[in-house]
């Protein structure tokens, strides 16, 4: 379709304007929302290391372009350098869609709340605008035809794309936050420690375990918060019922279930409140309403739960007991989790208990750390993980504006999810040792192996991706392993004779 002047240059001016309006709109949202902006930058995986000056270099190049683009003289240099940093922008959203595990937003506006595939094609959908715009540009402005005269506009063209990816996959590569922090210790990894015995497809990537016993396994669900979905141990299911609470009228928020069979437990920590039934017909009376507010419960036995909770006085962890038995009565030890920078994010972790060795055990997530402790919270000792990092790397801010604290960077992940059986303890790490190949831990989850009554390490495995997701959850029974990855549930047989060798 050929376009006479007028109408090129109207077509132009349209694309000029859209591109003012979102530069002065997306910059000003930033600027106004400045600290937050800033800190969500930091987040990122590719420019946390930049964020400083990229936090006033991309409102500051958006206001420029727009002055570049209402300035006749300088349009065609706008509609340029608007393709590029679009190019740029879409190139980020790709990297981080694609090569990374954290996926942040620092648009600011209306932006913000479109997903990364609806980013992904507004994005696309101005750079084939701006694209259009300059070859209409060269066709209807005898200066423009000028300025590329030593260059075909094709050559600029591609050089500008080229430049603009280029950019954004240096720093990709630069960012400290992509480094892989290799420690110098050294894994075991044995031959065959685990072997895949049943692998069960359940459509779903929202189911958690919520427990195992001798015969079967519990399934939770996060959007169907009373859903109880149980599978035999070939991972087949057997029964699905909807947990009959004796008060629906609370306002529930974050609905957690744990079975300790034959008991189950519903919790929500915002409320708070503790449920509790049994597995035969799963109907659960309510034992606790009020107290304190936790964010992490595990169950001890039928009369008590461990929780992690915060202080009323300055907001630290604490962690503690509910005793079900005498619902006034709740046992709180601030000295077990200890304080590194604020109280509250490096005191993050996972909450375990071991029924075979009667002991409460809380694992670090930003350091090598874990504490033991016995149901009335006395504190037997404190073991480590087998990696040097003794004190969490974490960088916090607090926006003002929002009232908030936020990680200002990535935290460096210690300890990302574990579980505990009898005297082992199972710790999916986070930090690659020497010789490891960069391979295994892009395809797979390394699981550590630790003695808790000798307190030291014994051995490691792998549990490979499947369809390119990671172990999300995992819980182990006996010489099972249960894990789930994306929507399939996996039980891995592990080898005892290795365990009980290693043990020696």
């Amino acid at each position: 379709m050929r376009f006479n002047i007028k109408t090129k240059r109207i077509i132009i001016d349209v694309i000029c304007l859209l591109y003012v309006f979102l530069f002065v709109y997306a910059s000003t949202s930033k600027l106004f929302d400045f600290q937050n902006f800033k800190v969500q930058l930091g987040q990122s995986p590719l420019l946390s290391a930049f964020a400083d000056w990229i936090s006033v270099l991309v409102p500051a190049t958006e206001l420029v372009i727009c002055i570049l683009l209402i300035v006749p003289r300088f349009r065609f240099i706008g509609l340029f350098t608007s393709y590029g940093l679009m190019v740029m922008f879409t190139a980020y959203i790709f990297i981080v869609l694609h090569y990374t595990t954290f996926v942040p937003c620092s648009c600011g506006g209306v932006l913000e709340k479109l997903n990364w595939t609806e980013h992904l094609i507004f994005n696309c959908v101005f750079i084939v605008m701006a694209a259009l715009a300059i070859f209409l540009y060269k066709s209807v402005d005898a200066a423009a035809k000028d300025k590329v005269k030593s260059k075909t506009l094709y050559g600029v063209f591609f050089s500008t794309t080229l430049c603009s990816i280029v950019i954004v996959i240096v720093l990709f590569l630069l960012s400290e936050n992509i480094v892989q922090y290799h420690n110098r210790l050294i894994r075991r990894f044995p031959h065959t420690p685990v072997t895949i015995a049943y692998n069960q497809d359940i459509l779903l990537n929202s189911y958690y375990i919520t427990g195992v016993d001798s015969n079967r396994v519990y399934l939770g669900n996060t959007t169907a918060p009373l859903l109880m979905t149980v599978l035999d141990m070939k991972l087949d299911q057997i029964e699905k019922k909807v947990i009959d609470l004796d008060r629906k009228d609370l306002p529930f928020q974050a609905v957690k279930i744990i079975v300790h069979a034959p008991y189950f437990f519903v919790v929500d920590g915002r409320i708070p409140c503790v449920y509790k039934g049994t597995i035969k017909d799963w109907k659960a009376k309510i034992r606790k309403k009020g107290g304190e507010y936790f964010t992490t419960a595990e169950a001890i036995d039928s009369t008590a739960i461990a929780v992690r909770t915060h202080s009323a006085i300055n907001g630290e962890s604490i962690l503690g007991v509910i005793n079900l038995g005498d619902t006034t009565k709740t046992i709180l030890n601030p000295k077990i989790l200890e304080k590194q920078f604020d109280g509250v994010f490096d005191t993050d972790g996972q909450l375990l208990y071991s029924s075979g060795l009667k002991r409460i055990v809380f694992l670090y997530a930003y350091r090598n750390q874990f504490t033991v402790a016995n149901h009335d919270l006395k504190i037997d000792f404190r073991g480590n993980t087998i990696d040097t990092i003794t004190r969490a790397k974490l960088s916090i801010v607090k926006v003002e504006k929002h009232h908030q604290r936020k990680f200002s960077k990535p935290p460096l992940f210690v300890n990302k999810s574990s579980a505990v059986y009898n005297d082992l303890l199972f710790v999916n790490s986070a930090i690659p040792g020497r010789y490891e190949e960069k391979d295994i831990w892009k395809n797979a989850s390394i699981i550590d192996v630790y003695d808790i009554i000798k307190n030291r390490y014994l051995f490691s495995f792998c549990i490979y991706d499947i369809k390119g997701k990671k172990v999300r959850n995992f819980v182990v029974y006996d010489n099972k392993l249960f894990a789930l990855i994306g929507s399939h549930i996996v039980r891995y047989d592990l080898d005892r004779k290795l365990i009980y060798k290693y043990k020696k």
